[in-house]
């Protein structure tokens, strides 16, 4: 080979390997200005009914978890109020299951926006968890709020091993579509069938890290309000509740105990169906899920016994305004609030709705316990608390109380008030890998009715420190 050639060739290799280079670079760079790009088309400018303006970036759109049947999930995520960069993610979940985290979690409990009586204009909250964190709500499964699936059928297929899945599948696409926040610490919340939803999807990041032999997601931690747990424990905590405020009869109570025996709350039998049935008709039409306060008479029909009887836990009439899942129901069918955010324009016409009968009544598979998952999870070293709001007569105190003993763990710091602003907040007690929280006065949506408080709570868990206790003035 000549001088000339061999130095040509050279020459050609060296070229084709900065080409090359340059290519992969590019490649690189396109992939962030791409999930850039995405997230810039999620961003929420400005709300309909905002009169304010706010310091934090909040985004919404979709993921898909499945492209063979079209299944989207739909979320909204907002930016804490001060250096997000530094601070966690909190993802919250609602339950049912079929219920909108949009709808509750976001629009009366946590969320940086609650919405006016008018349905046509918002708020702020000034005791926002993106305060203390950035916070992602998840309407899951499919079929909940604006979530979608191009599958009709898919609705009558849901259950707590999809959910898990699939919202584990949403996570992964979430954080390739924001990829800045991929190291930050990640923690998921919820309530009421969150119980189930909240442990299960910590138990398939666990898998998932572990199988991908690195933190894909960098979980930290789990904490459940008024948490559906195991079925026995529920139901016997539920009727013995409901017994000692003086809100059913001896014969009742005792029936209960009888006929509901380990029967799920999602699919009990017609005996069980029946005592109940009698229960609420002594009960009388209060708001279960937080009976010292008044319900909303707008709605009051839905209060019925009948209407009780078919609903799950979950899909009762939220409380307090009293009236908030009202004016929820008006703001998100607005047509300029679903542009906003983004919502698909092929589901547009479909009514939005803050928990779905159809999810509800056909969901496929619901263990009787997840005891044995929260065991699990507390081995693994994962900061676990439950909290309980005292006057919710749906998974009440006491049945929270029989789960955690049925966990049997070593008590750690027994059995104390916490404090805020001097009050009495509630009362707490630290287990060996467990901290139990009650909030004194709050019914089933603990934010909804103690916000104040709340905050607290979620700063505490945040912080991995315990609950305040007193603070003594002295006279000096």
């Amino acid at each position: 080979m000549s001088t000339f050639n061999w130095v040509f060739n050279l020459v050609l290799v060296i070229l084709i390997s900065e080409l090359h280079l340059i290519s992969c670079g590019a490649g690189l760079s396109s992939s962030k200005n791409s999930s850039y790009e995405q997230q810039q088309l999620d961003r929420v400018s400005k709300l309909p009914g905002q009169s304010f303006n706010v310091s934090f970036a909040h985004y919404s759109g979709y993921a898909t978890v499945n492209k063979e049947s079209g299944r989207a999930l739909f979320y909204w995520f907002f930016e804490a109020e001060v250096d997000p960069s530094s601070k966690p993610i909190v993802l919250w979940l609602n339950g049912g299951p079929g219920c909108s985290s949009v709808a509750f979690g976001l629009a009366e409990e946590i969320g940086p926006f609650h919405i006016e009586k008018d349905g046509k204009s918002i708020y702020l909250n000034p005791y926002s968890w993106n305060k203390a964190a950035n916070i992602l709500f998840l309407d899951s499964p499919a079929g909940v709020g604006f979530s979608y699936s191009n599958t009709s059928s898919d609705l009558f297929t849901n259950g707590d091993k999809r959910t898990a899945a699939e919202n584990l599948e949403f996570l992964l696409q979430w954080f390739k579509r924001f990829p800045q926040y991929k190291g930050n610490d990640f923690y998921i919340t919820g309530e009421s069938y969150a119980g189930h939803y909240v442990p299960q999807l910590s138990q398939a990041i666990m898998k998932h890290n572990h199988k991908n032999g690195e933190e894909i997601i960098n979980l930290k931690g789990l904490m459940v309000g008024n948490a559906l747990i195991d079925d026995f424990h529920d139901h016997l905590g539920v009727f013995q509740f409901m017994w000692s405020v003086g809100m059913i009869s001896d014969q009742t109570f005792k029936k209960l105990n009888i006929l509901c025996d380990f029967q799920s709350f999602i699919h009990a039998n017609e005996q069980c169906d029946n005592a109940l049935d009698l229960a609420y008709e002594e009960v009388g039409d209060i708001d279960m899920y937080s009976i010292f306060t008044p319900a909303c008479t707008a709605n009051s029909t839905s209060l019925s016994r009948l209407s009780r009887k078919k609903s799950k836990v979950g899909l009762l009439r939220r409380a307090y305004d009293p009236c908030t899942e009202e004016h929820s129901t008006v703001y998100f069918n607005l047509p300029e609030v679903q542009k906003a955010l983004h919502v698909h324009t092929r589901n547009s016409s479909l009514k939005w709705e803050t928990c779905s009968n159809t999810v509800n009544e056909n969901w496929q598979d619901s263990p009787k316990s997840v005891l044995n998952v929260y065991r699990e999870l507390i081995h693994s070293g994962l900061r676990v608390w439950i909290f309980s709001g005292d006057t919710d007569a749906v998974i009440p105190v006491t049945s929270t109380r029989y789960n955690i003993d049925a966990l049997k763990l070593p008590t750690v710091s027994p059995w104390r008030a916490w404090y805020d602003d001097g009050q009495v907040g509630g009362w707490t007690q630290e287990y060996k890998g467990l901290t139990f929280v009650t909030v004194r006065g709050a019914g089933h949506e603990v934010p909804l009715h103690r916000p104040k408080q709340a905050l607290t709570l979620v700063k505490s868990f945040l912080s991995g420190i315990s609950m305040p206790k007193l603070e003594l003035v002295s006279d000096s």
